[in-house]
């Protein structure tokens, strides 16, 4: 034991690891843990068995039980917690351990693992996930002696939260578990409180402020980290003051309401026409903690016309992709706070008059001609008859830019989504983790005939544990996404997209006593949306689209906003 263990306060009677592990879990709060038990982590189990206050949901791979945590997370802005054996157990965390790292959702992973003294020898269902995880999450630690848990526990759960949010990883060998000790709490933390503190506002906000108020043509650009920073409110309030434009990133929708008249909706790849040109005619465009990724920047054609700024708590995404002129570092709450004030009223009525030109001359468009139902229809008919109050996740692909097009939120927190990683069989099991945490709230699942065969054998969770989901699958026997750049980009080979065979998805859904419904023609919607939407019941909504439906806007991988393609350009070409 080291120097800085042995000063630990001690209590007087000794309990196990696995039984402080719980406990330390009971005093910080947390109430629902996603899990599936394996041998290594067999006492953890036994006395999460005995808890009062933790209600273990057992999943049914340990792939949802990450994304549970995460869909969780993101939708209550508490810490999501999933727990996994050694071995196969562990190394199915990784996907979900990277998605979080990537998209900034915080989580905490305990993992079993094999006796301290087995360690190294290839042992059964042994995998070092410390090893594995190190680049994928913001702390891990192998707890080696059950006197070093309380502390482990505590950096872990202080680097989850803090600053920029992300995934941390515990692994807790077996003997550990069962090994006895009376040091409940760490005196001494063995990391950098700046790891975990909000760290001072640093940056000049005269010379930042002057800028903003100067412009003639600001945009703000809206990422994740709003959400995370709980900055909506100061946000709307920096736009309303100043009228300046706002779009948002993927992973920022809800940051900044889409219904509000300032609101040009999402840039980047497949972002709104109006949005993309803001880009292209601003003079000054402020980055508020979003990290100018590769689907919405391209270097040196970024707003290239324009004055950059950007605010973010992480000093790592300064001038990374895209060199700025002014930055602000700091909490973006905290940073919004002092900014406003020095912020002015300008009148700039000439550029919110052109936005609203550009929207009514782009606007986002598809042909409804046929009897087909097209998915971007059926999305608006679902937001207005949800009266846009729904927490939505989804998978990844079309169906996912459709949904971030067409469905609009006014509220952080109801957007959930995998937007690094891209993520395909997030979406259901972050529905499932989101209605654990929000069980008042309708929750849809909006998936792809591909994307839901990810982790389809999350129904069961659903079925177990009577909980709400309504899960809507667009199929087009065809991998969408990967099909549109196949016929866009190759020629219209279709290597290996196409399903030759699905289930049937409504009897898949009544195997697990889930009610569910086929659509194909426009007549049915309205319908089939009521019966999605009725009561408080699991639905699957089965929605048959045409294989050669598009998602547009597009910006073609590597190109700029100036290389944005609509589907009016298609109407030109004849091509759809």
């Amino acid at each position: 034991m080291d120097s800085d263990e042995e000063k630990m306060p001690k209590s007087e009677a000794k309990i196990t690891g696995a039984r402080l592990m719980v406990e330390l879990l009971e005093e910080y709060g947390v109430d629902i843990v996603f899990g599936y038990p394996g041998g290594a982590i067999l006492p953890f189990y036994d006395e999460l068995y005995k808890s009062t206050k933790i209600k273990h949901i057992l999943v049914r791979h340990e792939q949802g039980a990450i994304h549970m945590a995460e869909g969780y997370a993101r939708s209550t802005g508490k810490l999501g917690v999933c727990i996994a054996t050694s071995g196969p157990g562990a190394t199915n965390l990784v996907t979900g351990l990277t998605d979080a790292r990537l998209d900034s959702v915080p989580i905490l992973a305990i993992t079993g693992q094999v006796a301290t003294n087995a360690i190294g020898t290839d042992a059964f269902q042994e995998a070092d996930i410390y090893g594995i995880t190190i680049p994928i999450t913001k702390y891990n630690a192998l707890i080696k002696s059950a006197d070093d848990i309380a502390r482990h526990f505590e950096e872990a759960t202080l680097i989850a939260l803090g600053g920029r949010p992300g995934p941390v990883l515990l692994d807790f060998p077996k003997d550990v578990q069962t090994e006895l000790t009376n040091v409940r709490k760490s005196s001494k933390l063995k990391i950098n409180p700046r790891h975990y503190q909000k760290p001072p506002i640093s940056g000049d906000l005269d010379s930042f402020a002057a800028a903003l108020n100067k412009a003639k043509r600001p945009l703000l650009y809206v990422g994740g980290g709003a959400i995370n920073a709980h900055a909506s409110k100061e946000i709307r309030e920096l736009a309303e003051k100043g009228n300046i434009p706002v779009t948002t990133t993927l992973m920022g929708i809800g940051a900044f309401p889409g219904t509000h008249k300032l609101a040009v909706g999402m840039l980047g790849m497949h972002g709104t026409a109006y949005a993309n040109k803001a880009v292209l005619e601003c003079d000054y465009i402020l980055n508020l903690g979003a990290r100018f990724d590769d689907r919405v920047a391209k270097p040196g054609e970024f707003a290239e016309n324009a004055i950059r700024a950007h605010i973010d708590i992480d000093t790592a995404e300064f001038n990374k992709r895209v060199s700025v002129d002014h930055i602000l570092h700091g909490d973006l709450k905290e940073v919004l706070k002092v900014l406003i004030p020095k912020v002015e009223k300008v009148d700039r009525s000439p550029w919110l008059e052109y936005l609203d030109t550009i929207k009514k001359n782009h606007p986002l468009e598809f042909d409804d001609s046929s009897d087909s139902i097209k998915p971007q229809a059926f999305l608006q008919k679902l937001f207005e008859k949800s009266k846009g109050k729904a927490i939505v996740s989804t998978d990844v692909g079309q169906h996912q830019m459709w949904a971030a097009q067409y469905y609009l939120f006014d509220e952080a927190n109801k957007w959930l989504t995998s937007g690094g990683l891209g993520t395909m069989g997030y979406g259901l099991p972050a529905a499932i983790g989101a209605k654990f945490g929000n069980p008042n709230s309708t929750v849809i699942c909006v998936s792809g005939d591909g994307s839901i065969q990810m982790n389809i054998q999350e129904l069961a969770t659903i079925a177990m544990y009577k909980k709400g989901v309504k899960i809507l699958i667009f199929n087009n026997n065809f991998l969408g996404m990967v099909r549109q750049w196949q016929e866009l980009f190759y020629e219209e080979r279709f290597s290996e997209s196409e399903w030759n065979y699905n289930p049937d998805f409504v009897k898949l859904g009544e195997a697990y006593s889930i009610k569910g419904m086929r659509v194909a023609t426009k007549s049915e919607v309205e319908k089939a949306i009521d019966f999605f939407l009725e009561g408080d019941e699991a639905r699957i909504l089965e929605v048959m689209i045409p294989a050669e439906e598009k998602v547009f806007p597009m910006i073609p991988a590597g190109k700029s906003q100036k290389d944005m393609i609509e589907f009016s350009d298609t109407l030109r070409t004849g091509k759809k």
